[in-house]
């Protein structure tokens, strides 16, 4: 038997679920069988024969962030290979007064829950905030966005100051998927050319005749070009 985590005595029924529900999906999820102490809440493993030494590696993860506040469904988000667990504790930052924690928590969260739903929309991860820790699940891009947005409000940034930054870092990664995608395209172009003898002598042909570009005297191989004829071109002279 593997010990995976220790989860709060008011967590052990969401982690078993109605009737055992929860508890089932997790096993078959990872190919296990768990044993919760409902005393202690120590939730441990037993693994099966086969299974994904992967998901042996994230699965306490799994029990950490359902342990902390997060919904099982979401948590199971962590067995993906890109998906990856970021846990804050308020008491590092503001110590052990409640009222303080109370105040860091309301920052986090924002009025009806806005802010907590402005960072989720720009990052893509998904926060929980549980007692006195903050839970993020997230992918390779959007966790440390998320991340970063909980620490520097956990520090006492501005809101407007850390929501402005994500938008900004988001636009970022948007403008750089583009240009991946321009550059697929135009890896799928050069791979077309090359079964289309000739194509690319007139694609260059068409680029110099719309940018009305100079040909370099110098380029016997460019000034070649430039007179080649096409098969439906000819030249004709006529007396005046």
């Amino acid at each position: 038997m593997e010990g995976l985590a220790r989860i709060p005595q008011d967590r052990i029924a969401v982690l078993i679920g109605r009737k055992g529900v929860t508890r089932r999906a997790l096993e078959e999820a990872t190919n296990s069988k768990l044993h919760i102490d409902s005393t202690s809440g120590d939730v441990s493993v037993v693994w099966n024969e086969e299974f994904d030494p992967i998901t042996r590696m994230k699965f306490p993860d799994v029990i950490r962030a359902i342990g902390r506040g997060m919904n099982p469904e979401r948590a199971l988000q962590l067995l993906q290979d890109d998906h990856h667990l970021m846990l804050y504790d308020m008491r590092e930052y503001v110590g052990k007064n409640a009222n303080q924690q109370r105040r860091i928590r309301s920052r986090l969260i924002g009025r009806n829950g806005r802010i907590r739903e402005l960072i989720e929309e720009h990052s893509g991860a998904e926060i929980v905030i549980y007692g006195s820790t903050v839970v993020i699940i997230g992918d390779e891009e959007g966790l440390p966005l998320a991340g970063q947005a909980i620490e520097r409000l956990l520090q006492g940034a501005e809101h407007s100051s850390v929501l402005k930054h994500l938008e900004t870092e988001r636009r970022k990664k948007r403008m750089a998927a583009r240009n991946l995608e321009s550059i697929d395209l135009k890896g799928e172009d050069d791979r077309f050319a090359a079964l289309v003898p000739g194509l690319e002598a007139a694609r260059r042909k068409r680029q110099r005749r719309y940018k009305d570009a100079q040909v370099d005297p110098d380029d016997d191989s460019a000034i070649e070009e430039m007179m080649e004829l096409a098969e439906d071109e000819s030249v004709g002279f006529e007396e005046e």
